[in-house]
């Protein structure tokens, strides 16, 4: 991968963004920052994603899926997300899933920086397999 990605593995919680993101959601007792996050990627509507904003709404789907219950990888990156989603036991409404699921799906069709990024890199199968399986899990 390319230096300024700040990226270091496919998995949802595996680049600086997400982890930035990760820390924000936690200082709070609610969903109001995953909110956020799909909104600004949903009124991006068919122009250019960035991809910050992609890859924090990729964590932003994946705590819905894991307050759903559908956890992916646990690992290291994860770990303080996952400690926050198992204190919070916050039940995500079907609204917030079905809008995690269209932000999901926006980040992986042209025009979309993260995308795009994970092409040059040589990876994004990888990175396409750990996005469609974090689809998966988002019930909605």
């Amino acid at each position: 991968m390319g230096g300024e990605m700040g990226a270091w593995s496919h998995e949802s919680f595996g680049n600086d963004d997400a982890c930035d993101f990760a820390a924000t959601v936690s200082e709070a007792d609610d969903l109001s920052a995953v909110d956020a996050i799909l909104d600004v990627v949903m009124q991006v509507g068919s122009g250019y994603l960035e991809a910050p904003e992609a890859s924090q709404a990729i964590a932003a789907a994946e705590v819905i899926a894991r307050l759903q219950g559908n956890w992916g990888l646990r690992d290291a990156y994860s770990a303080d997300m996952d400690a926050w989603v198992e204190r919070t036991k916050i039940v995500p409404t079907k609204e917030l899933a079905l809008k995690a699921k269209r932000a999901v799906k926006r980040i992986v069709t042209e025009p979309s920086e993260l995308l795009e990024l994970w092409q040059e890199g040589g990876e994004s199968e990888k990175w396409m397999d750990a996005v469609r399986d974090l689809e998966r899990r988002l019930i909605a």
